[in-house]
């Protein structure tokens, strides 16, 4: 601001004054100004008049001072010689006001602006922005209207810079807005540059769990997985005091209850270490277990072997499988499901039961539920006991009719008697005495499903029906359980688990029941449980577990501080879903026809049968991952598990228990988890056991017959499987030929028929001129050519060779040589004569006959087909040409052959 003049002061020439006239004997000759470096001069314009000018010395700034305040004074040039003796003026204030220019544009404080809101609801102001102006004055300084430049936005701002919506925003409309906002001063200078307001849209808040996933998959074999790695709780800003968290995992639907082994009950008993000499009630259908085909199963339950019971079914056991004496001390288990009965609860449903046959209706002992509790009936005889002894013991249990599996063992220590449920002890809140039972030549009869009612009715017949579902009931006399084989037995494989336990927080407490299908925790700090559940995880512990949805739900309770009532937390609904696992094929291969000397058979052991066994297994992965087998023609993915049992059947007739029998010495078990049964349709060896260890054992099965003249072959069948029967092998078939010998009990080497993919070479010395009881057909042509039946190898002997004898020392010769050329032979389907009345001629035309015969051999070897021959499966190439001229190259004569 550039000031030049502000007035014209005039002073006296007596006395220097402002305002004042001077006369011509005085001028006035400058102005003083007096003050704190005032950015202002004054001038003389005219010395005579006293005018002068006040003037600033460069620009002022309003926006730096508004106004100023200063003394003036004003000096004549004086009488004296230089002006000596001047005069001054009085003193003058001056007080000066910087006039303001609206030289300055508003400016917001903020580069951006954000806000959230809740959807739903109309806001008098979401915020507030605020624009400033450096100008001094207030006409310039101030702001005067804030304007929205974004069009068709649900938003209005005041001249406050208060900012509002007009209507209910939605957060599944739009989530986010972001406006521009502009500002002008009193002087109408609008802002250079607008500002970006970002406001974000939140749903109603809703306390509840966020961050989660409806669906967790789990691929088999992977181990732990985290179900909720980004959940946390919402609380909506409620202090809280204390947070409970349950996670249940729901696995009814599967199996009984839960994700467990399927194998059969002797195979998990023999896993988890109980004590043999158990007894199963309810083994699956067989024609040895045959008391079990008229109930009901439900084979849709991943191989398990569950018996349903609706009120009219019940089974006898045989007397032979009945335990004869439990002593003091015997075990009693099942698994059993179980509801209530509504209208039938006076009935009793007898799980177990041994009652008098005929005559009299006493029940020795029984399992039966009654009221939705649990009892055991044990009366002792009184060859035993003669006094008044503790005979029914009652359980009162939710378990009991709650619809779900349970695994029940009674283990009776007379007169203690324990009651495990799921692995946990229950003694039972009732017991009542009774006297013993009269001794009697009755008979006794053991029911499943029912008891037997044999006397004091008109007709016999079963009564007190079981309504419900069992499976793997057992009775082991003499020995009782201990809890961690109880616990093996019924343990689930899959469950719920948490992440390194050592990072959780201290003051989180949490618990599992003993199955691990619900954990409760419960902490003071919000963050420290959301730290807590993230950690939760599923874990399925099953090589082939079963595939199919477990169902998952999270229930919170949450408590505030001093407040009757706090907010709600809703519960969660998820699922796990597990994969379906790589099924595996379990293959068994092996040398597939087996010939022996009879001499053999008789031996002591007799024969080994799967001395070449192998088991292998293989799975395709998804992902490609494949790698060659070397036995499989294919890329296929060999993996190791075990199986649970292997059947070698026999095939066709019984075997003669008074001559022939399958034999396994039991030493060879020793060290593993497997047993044997025999019988005369075959060996079954079982067991959860490794494949090489069933290869070990089923290698030690010898076949042994006494009389192997009346036998000409013997067929078996060995099959294997995993979890009893989801997984099963091929059937390998073995054909066992018995070599008959007329002449000698020498031992010869076996002859067994090789796989198809193999290819044999023909030794040298299989030539015309061998003796035809010793020809034998090996197959050729690997992998297309199979075994050709000896009928036509006879056939092409005999159209080839005339006659061709050979005395008995020629013979013995002959079978050494074949020894040593490791050459099996197999004459059981040749039949031989020999003229013992031809004369011996001279040798010397054996090159003769071999010539002629070489000749007879071109015709015929085009002339035979596989039509010629009744045994043969498929066209087999006899290669005689090759094989005489190998036998000319490496073989000579025998001078003592006749000629013709």
């Amino acid at each position: 601001m550039d000031m030049r003049t502000f007035f014209r002061p005039k002073v006296q020439r007596q006395n220097p004054s402002f305002d004042e006239t001077g006369a011509d004997s005085g001028e006035i000759c400058a102005f003083n100004i007096h003050g704190l470096e005032a950015p202002f001069e004054a001038v003389v314009l005219n010395g005579t008049s006293g005018e002068g000018q006040l003037r600033a010395r460069g620009l002022v700034d309003c926006e730096l001072q508004k106004e100023y305040t200063f003394i003036i004074q004003a000096h004549d040039c004086g009488s004296g010689p230089g002006g000596a003796e001047g005069k001054k003026s009085h003193k003058a204030v001056v007080h000066i006001q910087v006039n303001d220019v609206n030289e300055f544009a508003p400016v917001f404080r903020e580069s951006q602006y954000r806000a959230a809101v809740t959807e739903g609801k109309i806001y008098d102001s979401i915020l507030q922005v605020e624009a400033t102006d450096q100008d001094c004055s207030p006409q310039y300084s101030q702001i005067c209207n804030y304007q929205i430049t974004t069009t068709n936005t649900p938003f209005a701002i005041d001249r406050n810079g208060n900012i509002r919506n007009t209507e209910k925003l939605s957060y599944d409309r739009q989530q986010e807005y972001e406006i521009q906002v502009t500002t002008w001063d009193c002087g109408q200078k609008r802002a250079l540059h607008s500002v970006p307001v970002h406001i974000n849209v939140k749903p109603v808040c809703k306390p509840g769990w966020q961050g989660w996933s409806k669906r967790v998959d789990y691929e088999p074999g992977t181990g732990s997985k985290q179900l909720f790695p980004t959940m946390q709780l919402e609380t909506c800003g409620e202090p809280l005091s204390l947070v409970r968290t349950t996670v249940e995992l729901q696995t009814s639907h599967i199996g009984k209850g839960c994700d467990r082994e399927t194998y059969s009950e002797k195979s998990l008993q023999k896993l988890c270490g109980a004590s043999s000499g158990s007894t199963d009630l309810l083994p699956a259908p067989s024609a040895a277990t045959n008391w079990t085909a008229s109930l009901v199963t439900d084979s849709g339950r991943d191989t398990d072997l569950i018996f349903r019971f609706d009120g009219h079914q019940a089974a006898k056991i045989p007397d032979w499988v009945v335990p004869q004496n439990l002593t003091d001390h015997f075990t009693i288990a099942t698994w059993m499901k179980h509801g209530p009965s509504p209208g039938l609860r006076a009935e009793k449903e007898t799980l177990l039961c041994n009652s008098d046959k005929t005559e009299m209706n006493r029940h020795h002992y029984s399992l039966y539920v009654h009221n939705c509790r649990l009892v055991f009936l044990l009366r002792r005889d009184f060859t035993q006991v003669d006094t008044f002894r503790p005979a029914e013991f009652h359980w009162k249990l939710e378990q009991i009719c709650d619809k779900e599996w349970h695994y029940y063992v009674i283990n009776v220590e007379f007169p203690v008697v324990t009651l495990y449920v799921d692995g946990v002890t229950y003694d039972p809140y009732l017991v009542t005495d009774d006297w013993p039972i009269h001794p009697s030549q009755i008979d006794m009869q053991l029911t499943v499903g029912a008891c037997w009612q044999g006397g004091e009715v008109t007709k016999p017949r079963f009564t007190q029906y079981f309504r419900g579902s069992l499976s793997g009931l057992t009775i082991r006399p003499g020995k009782i359980e201990s809890q961690k084989v109880i616990s093996c037995l019924q343990a689930c494989k899959e469950g719920l688990d948490i992440n390194s336990f050592e990072s959780l927080d201290k003051r989180v407490k949490f618990h599992f029941n003993p199955a691990q299908s619900i954990l409760v925790m419960e902490s003071e700090d919000l963050e420290n449980m959301n730290t807590a559940v993230r950690k939760v995880s599923y874990i399925n512990s099953r090589q082939f577990p079963t595939p199919g949805i477990r169902r998952l739900q999270i229930s919170t309770a949450v408590q505030c501080f001093g407040e009757d009532t706090c907010i709600t937390i809703p519960t969660v609904d998820a699922v796990v879903m597990v994969l379906h696992p790589s099924e595996p094929r379990i293959t068994i291969t092996g040398l597939e026809r087996l010939t022996q000397p009879a001499a053999d058979f008789r031996a002591p052991g007799g024969i080994s049968l799967f001395q070449d066994l192998h088991i292998v297994s293989t799975v395709t992965r998804a992902d490609g991952a494949t790698r060659q087998v070397a036995y499989q023609a294919g890329l296929l993915e060999e993996i190791v598990h075990n199986l649970d049992y292997c059947d070698v059947l026999v095939l066709g007739e019984e075997l003669n228990p008074e001559q022939e029998s399958l034999q396994l010495e039991p030493t060879f078990l020793l060290g593993k988890h497997l047993d044997a049964t025999n019988s005369t349709s075959g060996m079954s060896i079982y067991g959860v056991d490794s494949m090489s260890n069933y290869e070990q054992v089923i290698r030690q099965v010898r076949y042994y017959n006494r009389q192997p003249g009346q036998l000409t072959e013997r067929m078996f069948r060995l099959t294997c499987s995993e979890l009893n029967g989801r997984y099963t092998s091929n059937e390998f078939n073995l054909e066992v030929n018995v070599w008959h010998s007329s002449d000698t009990e020498e031992h010869i080497s076996h002859m067994v028929a090789p796989p198809p993919y193999m290819q044999v070479a023909h030794h040298p010395s299989m030539s015309s001129d061998l003796h035809p009881s010793h020809v034998s057909g090996v197959p050729s042509a690997a992998t297309v050519v199979i075994v050709v039946c000896i009928a036509a190898l006879v056939v092409v002997v005999v159209l080839g060779i005339y006659r061709i004898h050979v005395t008995h020392q020629q013979d013995m010769r002959l079978a050494e040589t074949t020894k040593v050329a490791d050459v099996n032979w197999d004459d059981s389907a040749l039949t031989i004569t020999v003229n013992p009345m031809e004369d011996l001629e001279e040798p010397q035309c054996a090159e003769e006959e071999a010539s002629e015969e070489e000749e007879d051999d071109d015709e015929e070897d085009d002339e035979i087909t596989s039509a010629e021959s009744d045994d043969s499966e498929e066209e087999v190439d006899v290669q005689l040409k090759r094989m005489q001229q190998s036998s000319k190259t490496g073989q000579s004569w025998d001078k003592t052959t006749r000629c013709f």
